[in-house]
């Protein structure tokens, strides 16, 4: 099995930055990308960031130019560097992965439990 854990949620203010964390660990044989995606209440889950396994990169337009995903060296890892971040980026953020088991296999999505991210002043 796959596990995937957030951490680096929390409390910040208008036009502060917060750095989520993602680790994936369990039967990985590779990752074919990992993602942060959040939901506000009332609304739909809604892709924020993607890398890939070849580290190119998708951004939401909402946080294009404030928002970053990396994999560091531990490639079962994925962060999200928020900056200038508005009382609109506030929701529960998702890390998901994309994983091989096997290297013959398809790959599976795995999720996260969450962690809240709250801009407020």
């Amino acid at each position: 099995q796959v596990q995937v854990v957030e951490s680096g949620g929390g409390l910040v203010q208008p036009g502060g930055s917060l750095k989520l964390s993602c680790a994936a660990s369990g039967s990985i044989f590779s990752i074919d990308s990992m993602g942060w995606y959040r939901q506000a209440p009332g609304k739909q889950r809604e892709l924020v960031a993607l890398i890939r396994s070849g580290y190119s990169t998708y951004y939401a337009d909402s946080v294009k130019g404030r928002f970053t995903i990396s994999r560091p060296n531990a490639q079962n890892t994925a962060s999200l560097q928020m900056n200038s971040l508005k009382p609109e980026d506030t929701a529960v953020y998702y890390c998901n992965a994309d994983v091989r088991t096997r290297s013959w296999t398809s790959a599976i999505t795995y999720w996260g439990q969450g962690t809240q991210v709250t801009v407020s002043s």
